[in-house]
């Protein structure tokens, strides 16, 4: 017998490649503005818009393979393919040097963003939940353990029904994964279960339903899933 009012939700929680654990999700950290070229095309100088952090809810990660319904309230729902990092344990005020003995592992991801939301929200000086933080926002594939290796460089690329959108490299990070996890630790207690999403390329661009996406990182499981119908209300 429990204290709970109700049954709780089952956890969040993300594949683990080549195993058959899950990796538990405890929140979802996401950083914004991390690669040059995608400030710009965001209308904006890397120099006068450093990189900004904003979360998702757990609950809004999606399996590799899942289809991803198109969210309601939007006309310009946009793909951002990034490389997100698993952490096993945390702190507060981690130093960059001691970072990497945090991470559990790698996997690739799409922040899926409401655009059009996202605009009005920045035009106004107000918060971007409603435009990042909603359900089905977190496509992740399976997560890579670090035991096989850290990641600091590789291509990183996203293509729609076989079309390259974006391509770079996650060394053209303003701010690399233990910079990441060192400011992210000045803000809150980082825990095991952690995600971070680590910023997009330029090349950003709109979906609609029926869309099939692709993103990879070298190394990594490629992320696949396709944009389905809105639900019916």
């Amino acid at each position: 017998m429990n204290d709970f009012a109700f049954p709780p939700a089952p956890p969040a929680s993300v594949a683990v490649a080549g195993s058959k654990l899950r990796f538990p999700v405890h929140r979802i950290y996401c950083v914004g503005r991390n690669y040059a070229e995608h400030v710009r095309e965001m209308g904006a100088e890397p120099e006068r818009a450093p990189p900004v952090f904003f979360m998702k809810p757990a609950d809004a990660v999606v399996a590799n393979g899942t289809p991803v319904p198109y969210p309601p309230a939007t006309a310009n729902l946009h793909h951002e393919v990034e490389l997100v990092v698993a952490l096993r344990s945390g702190a507060r005020h981690i130093a960059a040097g001691a970072a990497l003995g945090h991470v559990f592992g790698y996997a690739v991801g799409n922040d899926l963003t409401r655009r059009d939301l996202q605009a009005a929200a920045r035009a106004k000086g107000q918060p971007w939940d409603t435009a990042k933080g909603f359900d089905h926002s977190a496509p992740v594939a399976a997560i890579r353990p670090a035991a096989e290796g850290h990641l600091n460089r590789g291509r990183i690329w996203l293509k729609v029904n076989d079309s390259l959108r974006q391509e770079s490299d996650i060394d053209q990070m303003l701010l690399d994964v233990p910079g990441i996890i060192a400011a992210l630790s000045g803000f809150y207690e980082l825990r095991g279960g952690d995600l971070i999403f680590t910023g997009t390329p330029a090349g950003v661009g709109a979906l609609k339903p029926g869309d099939r996406v692709e993103g990879g990182i070298d190394g990594l499981e490629t992320l696949r899933h396709t944009i389905s119908a809105p639900p019916v209300a």
